[in-house]
C-alpha cells in the first residue's frame, strides 16, 4: 500500500523548487528561507484540508475514505461502526495525517536545503572558498535523512492498527494492504510515488 504518497508528493513538488537558489531572509529567526516559507504557507492549506477533510486511502479502483467524525466511506457509502470500530478508524486517521504532516516537513526542509545549497555554491564560486560547502550541505541533508527515518519509524504503529480496523471491520479488509515490505521500502529509501 502506498500510505505515503500524499506526504511524498508534497515533498517531491518542494524538491524541485528548492533549485531556485532563494536566500534567507537577513532578519528570518526560524532558519527558514524565503523559499521555505512560501512552501510551509502552501503547505499549511493542505494541512488543513487534512484536519478538517476527509482522508483517501489508496485502493485499487474503490474510493476508501475516513471523515474527520471517524466515518468510513466505500465508494461514498458510509460503513456502519460501533464506538469501538469507529474509535479504531479515528486513531488510524490520527496516524495518517501525522505521517502526511511529516512527509510535508520534510518537503519544507528540502526547500530549505536545496536553497542554501545553491546559495552556498554561489558564495564559494565568487569567493572562491569552496571547501566547506558539501560539508555544510552534507550536515543539512543529515539532518533531512533523520526526519525521514523518523517518518519511516511511525509505520509499524500505523500498519498494526490498520491491521486492528481490518479485523474489526472486515469492509475495510480488502483495503489493508500495508505490510513489512512498504516499512522496509521507507527505511531503504525506496518509496515510490503514484
Amino acid at each position: 500500500m502506498k500510505i505515503l504518497n500524499a506526504s511524498l508528493l508534497a515533498l517531491a513538488l518542494a524538491l524541485p523548487l528548492s533549485a531556485c537558489g532563494e536566500r534567507p531572509q537577513a532578519n528570518d529567526t526560524s532558519g527558514e528561507t524565503t523559499l521555505g516559507q512560501k512552501v510551509r504557507e502552501a503547505t499549511n492549506d493542505a494541512r488543513k484540508k487534512m484536519q478538517e477533510g476527509n482522508i483517501s486511502i489508496t485502493s485499487d479502483g474503490a474510493k476508501v475514505e475516513i471523515a474527520p467524525n471517524g466515518d468510513l466511506l466505500i465508494n461514498n457509502t458510509a460503513v456502519a461502526l460501533n464506538d469501538s470500530q469507529r474509535a479504531i478508524t479515528q486513531q488510524y486517521r490520527k496516524q495518517m495525517i501525522s505521517i502526511a504532516e511529516a512527509g510535508i516537513e520534510i518537503g519544507v526542509q528540502g526547500a530549505n536545503l536545496g536553497s542554501r545549497a545553491a546559495g552556498e555554491a554561489i558564495k564559494g564560486l565568487l569567493s572562491g572558498n569552496t571547501d566547506q560547502i558539501e560539508q555544510r550541505v552534507n550536515a543539512e541533508a543529515e539532518k533531512i535523512k533523520a526526519s525521514a527515518n523518523q517518518l519511516c519509524d511511525q509505520l509499524p504503529a500505523l500498519m498494526a492498527t490498520q491491521q486492528q480496523l481490518a479485523a474489526a471491520v472486515p469492509e475495510f479488509k480488502p483495503y489493508a494492504k500495508m505490510d513489512q515490505g512498504d516499512i522496509d521500502d521507507c527505511r531503504a529509501g525506496n518509496v515510490q510515488l503514484p
